[in-house]
């Protein structure tokens, strides 16, 4: 079973990741610097609880089997394309966002199984199951992109 955010242990394990990331930490592959990443992070856990609008980009991705594939079995590609409104949030400091972004996760993780969650904008309508995975697996992508 993949895991969650929902997941104690799994949610502990990446917080404690985003803990030891460092603001210069160089990006193993694509763009990013580890601010605008955690920066894009921030705005996609948003995205998710609803507290930031993106619009909705149809695709392949919506088919049931596809969507189940991505979020559950397949790896992340590297160098993915990602909305605009991903990576239009401009960082402010490294302790204040990164403490923004453990906020945001244990409050996604909070939401719950039972929660209200956005519709995804290319995935788009998923459970709260899909959603404590696609969390999960997004913020465990980019750990991974700055060796964290």
């Amino acid at each position: 079973m993949a895991a969650s955010i929902f997941d104690p242990a799994a949610r502990a394990a990446l917080l404690a990741r985003l803990g030891r990331l460092d603001a210069t930490a160089p990006a193993r592959w694509g763009q990013f610097t580890a601010p605008r990443m955690v920066s894009h992070l921030i705005s996609a856990v948003r995205m998710a609880l609803g507290e930031e609008s993106c619009k909705d980009r149809p695709s392949f991705l919506s088919n049931r089997v596809v969507r189940y594939l991505v979020i559950h079995v397949l790896p992340f590609p590297r160098g993915a394309p990602t909305a605009r409104e991903m990576l239009a949030r401009v960082p402010e400091t490294w302790s204040a966002d990164t403490a923004a972004l453990r906020t945001l996760i244990e409050r996604a993780a909070a939401n719950g199984r039972g929660g209200t969650w956005a519709r995804h904008p290319a995935f788009g309508d998923l459970s709260a199951h899909d959603w404590g995975v696609l969390i999960h697996k997004h913020v465990n992508h980019h750990l991974t992109q700055f060796g964290a």
